[in-house]
């Protein structure tokens, strides 16, 4: 089978990785002019004119996407010609922070108060009603922390306005939350579905920094109420793939903060962590092949390399640390591999994970919460 892939940067490389095992071939077709992907055929449409799609498709027998963020007429034209898995209908709400609200909302799951606004003024008004302190998103577009501002009083709303810079925005209340938690789950197009265990996550700057799975002190009613969302979404949207749901945990419970319906940064612990990784799993259930087991073997943690590569040789000589890099230039901000980390205790993991950051410049203060 030949997959045709929307996007051609770490996570597309990820995905043929595990796709080449299971005599899967991979056709990338590129809109950015600067793939990394490294791997398969790579057409390159810069600016996503269309001028390449038929040559594209025409040799793929089914279309997945690495990034959400693509034209919606460009999906909705594909999947007239080849199945495309996830389908637009999973694009058109993950990519629309709105649309996103307001899918929690009707299927009940728990997600902060918020308000859309179209003007600073507006944003002002959403403030004041919901109390400060707020956090003001772009309703599309955004990630990885950008088209993102707190607002720690009504009067930062010019600023916040100017700084975010789009025609909308989804004004947030804050949520008093311990820790940042995923899930991701897979479902085939038979229907079979399959949840990985919760995940933990750190962020710095917006940036994802490290996930440990199974995420420390998470007690079963925990996993299966994560695993009661995301099944939700995933059969409302009748989702086929990976499909991700970040939560925060409360004292009231698990509350939905945004999903994406890919394979996800906070999974990258599972190649080396599960029998059968996200990545494995999403080409598995678009392939109508049976899923794999999602079971994590031991507590695993995923650390990312962030605008510099680190001492290279140092983590290879550690016997505990595989190295993933992406084929990517450094520069700041950018995700350039990551290290997963096993260890058979947290206390241990801690450890090891701590060893291991010392390697990467620029580490924020690992790990306090697993020991």
């Amino acid at each position: 089978m030949k997959i045709g892939v929307l996007g051609a940067g770490q996570l597309g490389r990820m995905l043929a990785i595990a796709g080449y095992p299971l005599e899967m071939s991979f056709s990338f077709y590129d809109t950015s002019g600067s793939p990394s992907v490294g791997f398969g055929d790579i057409i390159v449409d810069k600016g996503g004119s269309g001028d390449q799609l038929e040559n594209f498709l025409q040799n793929v027998d089914v279309v997945t996407y690495e990034f959400e963020h693509l034209p919606l007429e460009l999906t909705q034209a594909i999947e007239k010609q080849k199945p495309l898995y996830p389908s637009s209908k999973s694009i058109e709400v993950c990519q629309n922070r709105s649309k996103e609200k307001a899918l929690f909302k009707t299927l009940g799951i728990p997600t902060a108060n918020y308000r859309i606004a179209t003007s600073a003024d507006e944003l002002a008004q959403a403030a004041t009603e919901l109390g400060c302190p707020v956090v003001a998103k772009s309703v599309t577009e955004g990630y990885d922390g950008k088209g993102q501002a707190v607002l720690r009083d009504v009067a930062d709303a010019q600023t916040a306005w100017n700084s975010i810079n789009h025609d909308a925005v989804i004004v947030e209340s804050f949520i008093n939350f311990s820790r940042e938690l995923s899930i991701i789950a897979a479902r085939s197009t038979n229907g079979e579905v399959a949840f990985y265990p919760l995940a933990e996550n750190n962020h710095h700057d917006g940036i994802l920094r490290y996930s440990i799975a199974p995420a420390p002190k998470v007690s079963m009613e925990l996993q299966k109420q994560a695993q009661s969302y995301i099944k939700a979404l995933i059969n409302e949207l009748n989702h086929v793939g990976v499909l991700t749901l970040e939560l925060f945990e409360t004292p009231e419970g698990l509350m939905a903060n945004e999903m994406a319906p890919r394979v996800h940064n906070s999974g990258h612990w599972s190649i080396e962590g599960a029998a059968s990784s996200q990545f494995e799993n999403h080409l598995r259930a678009i392939a109508g092949l049976p899923l794999g087991n999602t079971d994590a073997n031991k507590p695993t943690c995923m650390i990312n390399i962030i605008a510099e590569k680190g001492d290279k040789e140092a983590i290879l000589k550690l016997p505990y640390a595989h190295l993933h890099l992406y084929g990517k230039e450094e520069r700041k901000g950018r995700k350039l591999g990551h290290v997963t980390v096993q260890a058979d205790s947290y206390e241990e993991l801690a450890w090891r994970v701590k060893n291991v950051a010392s390697f990467l410049p620029g580490s924020p203060d690992f790990i306090s919460s697993i020991s």
